[in-house]
């Protein structure tokens, strides 16, 4: 069994028998590895999203939170190539992280036989990398909307002339060709969208700042018309 597979074995292994836990070295017998190897392996799953939690105790191990996992997603093989493909073009936007272990989650929950097809499928597929693609966001910047704390950046204007600023993180607006985060910023004392790939520096401050509306004559940005991201 390669990595990927045994990786969605254990996480279908730890949902069959949530809430108990299974110890590290039940399931490096189950799965024919050793301990070493299972522990890396729950520390992959981790990095990437999957509720697994460690229970101490001598009746101890690992644990799946089952209310917070998928069930079985009834996706094509050609569905989820479709997605990888879409979800590989937010390389050097604000979700690049989050888009890679969305795909990760999606390929654990689809059915074995379809989630190989789809592997087998993906192989088939080669994307031209783009050289003069942004460089990615830094992760701080990514994080700025869920963490609401004031951040302190360094900006670097079109002559190339870098000022430090606290800004209070807003909302995001995103082109083909570049990402820029919408701000309060308190150097100029006015709403101002920054382009990701200008800022040169990036540090989170303690500070969260008092909520500040957001209205669409504020997103009034002279790039062409603003839609507004929907889930439906």
């Amino acid at each position: 069994m390669n990595r990927t597979d045994r990786l969605y074995a254990l996480v279908e292994e730890l949902r069959a028998v949530a809430p108990r836990p299974r110890s590290a070295r039940w399931l490096a017998g189950r799965f024919e590895v050793s301990v070493r190897t299972v522990e890396r392996d729950i520390s992959a799953l981790q990095q990437s999203g999957v509720p697994v939690y460690a229970e101490p105790g001598r009746t101890g191990g690992y644990c799946l939170d089952k209310a917070r996992t998928l069930p079985p997603v009834n996706l094509t093989p050609d569905e989820a190539v479709a997605m990888a493909v879409a979800l590989q073009r937010l390389e050097g936007t604000p979700f690049r992280t989050t888009a890679a272990s969305a795909l990760r989650k999606l390929v654990a929950a689809m059915q074995n036989d379809d989630a190989t097809a789809a592997r087998e499928l993906a192989g088939r597929i080669h994307l031209l990398t783009d050289a003069d693609r942004e460089p990615p966001v830094p992760r701080m910047v990514i994080d700025a909307l869920a963490t609401r704390r004031v951040l302190r950046i360094g900006y670097s204007d079109r002559g190339g002339a870098v000022t430090l600023r606290e800004v209070e993180p807003l909302g995001y607006v995103g082109k083909e060709a570049h990402w820029y985060l919408v701000a309060w910023c308190r150097l100029r004392d006015a709403l101002r969208a920054f382009r990701t790939d200008r800022i040169t520096s990036v540090a989170v401050t303690a500070e969260v700042p008092a909520p500040r509306p957001l209205s669409e004559d504020d997103l009034d940005i002279p790039y062409g018309p603003i839609r507004r991201l929907s889930l439906d």
